[in-house]
């Protein structure tokens, strides 16, 4: 599955675009303009597995440094204060890496 599948090649270019220069994103207004806080549960967990490029169940912090070309490959790499960012945010339990549902409280929560 691509993302395109889920949300508009449209939204994901101009989201990611916004987010181009280093130390800019800002995960409640990318998941916004990207159109996935307008998505039903289960297209946000779509993603979520998109997301998870190792399939582990997780959103680990390698993987969220790569958050963005999981959207387009087009995207630039996280850094590393954006990442920890984002891990801190999004998980909920302190395991050190982001579940399914932890996204989806994260999506929601944006």
């Amino acid at each position: 599955m691509a993302m395109t599948d889920v949300l508009s090649a449209e939204d994901i270019k101009k989201a990611v675009g916004a987010f181009s220069a280093a130390e800019s994103f800002n995960y409640k207004k990318f998941f916004e303009m990207v159109g996935l806080k307008k998505k039903s549960p289960e297209d946000v967990k779509k993603v979520f597995h998109i997301l998870d490029k190792d399939r582990s169940g997780f959103i680990e912090e390698e993987e969220l440094k790569f958050v963005l070309k999981g959207f387009t490959p087009d995207g630039r790499d996280l850094s590393d204060k954006e990442t920890k960012a984002l891990l801190a945010a999004g998980d909920k339990d302190g395991d050190g890496k982001i579940g399914a549902e932890e996204f989806a409280t994260l999506v929601a929560e944006s």
